[in-house]
């Protein structure tokens, strides 16, 4: 497949088929490719960039076995560990973010569900937050039956996430205590209470390219419309520990083929990428145009002012 003809398709309004991609990102010169996908992201979506944050709301003695994960009980790694972010801390980091100009801010717990006891005080503080910010919400909660959908829904939260991680085929490298098609039917939990969907994957836990591919391609076919793409950062003491750091041009490659996949998603760049240092930009050159921006769950980010004023030396707008 060459990039102009994958382009043509997709501007007549046709869909990537999976081996129409695979030959794509095998085939084409990495210069080439993340060219034709910022200009793919700019017919689409113009210069428009999409900025949230997250809150850690819940940290730490997480039962599941993510084998990326330092919050899981199951690796010695030493974290702070609490059953609930203090109402002053988070509203000091919603504040700030809102100040930056910032929209949309997610609290996020750790463990495989939160109980209906736990989601209720966590409703007092989106509660708190709704009163003290123009902010939207998320909420990142795990698992979801219906009930706590729809609780979620009437605290006023808009949008769910629950990454899948990685594609059907490889996710049992990652974690084995809970499955793929949990995390779907997660997904279409939420969508049925009315939430918005937010969800994406990590890039560099020794999956293929292939694999790559497949994910964007399931993401594509839950219709998901905000995809962030997070980037292992292999911490001590966990099962990745011991991987080699992906490669720069490997996530160039990715981003660029999730937007040739994904034409009318957000591609937002999430945890990991601050790694590459100022390099990092480049990802916003080769179709991304959103991002997590703050620090994230157990790993620093940039600082907030600093990335948003690079973002937007690139012409992208807020």
């Amino acid at each position: 497949m060459s990039i102009n003809s994958c382009l043509q398709q997709i501007h007549n309004g046709s869909a990537l088929s999976y081996e129409q991609a695979l030959a794509l990102a095998l085939d084409a010169e990495l210069g080439e490719l993340c060219r034709a996908a910022d200009g793919l992201r700019r017919f689409f979506h113009a210069d428009s960039f999409d900025l949230c944050s997250i809150i850690n709301a819940r940290s730490g003695r997480c039962s599941e076995d993510c084998r990326y994960c330092a919050q899981s009980v199951h690796y010695a790694v030493a974290i702070d560990s609490y059953d609930q972010i203090e109402t002053a801390a988070a509203l000091a980091q919603a504040r700030d973010n809102e100040q930056h100009g910032v929209p949309r801010l997610s609290l996020v717990t750790a463990g495989r569900s939160v109980s209906g006891e736990q989601l209720e005080s966590l409703g007092l503080l989106y509660a708190e937050l709704g009163k003290k910010t123009a902010l939207s919400f998320c909420a990142s909660m795990g698992l979801l039956t219906r009930e706590k959908a729809e609780r979620l829904v009437a605290f006023g939260v808009r949008r769910y996430h629950c990454n899948l991680e990685s594609c059907r085929d490889y996710f049992p490298q990652v974690c084995t205590t809970h499955s793929w098609a949990e995390k779907v039917e997660t997904i279409h939990v939420a969508r049925r209470a009315g939430l918005e969907i937010c969800s994406g994957g990590i890039i560099g836990m020794g999956e293929t390219l292939e694999h790559r591919l497949q994910l964007a391609f399931e993401l594509r076919e839950l219709e998901v419309t905000s995809i962030p793409v997070n980037i292992l950062t292999p911490i001590a003491g966990t099962p990745m520990a011991c991987l080699e750091p992906i490669a720069l041009a490997d996530v160039l490659r990715t981003i660029a083929m999730f937007r040739f996949i994904n034409p009318q998603a957000i591609i937002r760049l999430a945890g990991g990428r601050n790694q590459f240092g100022t390099d990092q930009y480049q990802c916003f050159e080769a179709g991304a145009n959103g991002a997590i921006v703050g620090n994230y769950l157990t790993t620093a980010g940039n600082g907030l002012a600093q990335d948003l004023q690079a973002i937007g030396s690139m012409g992208f707008t807020f």
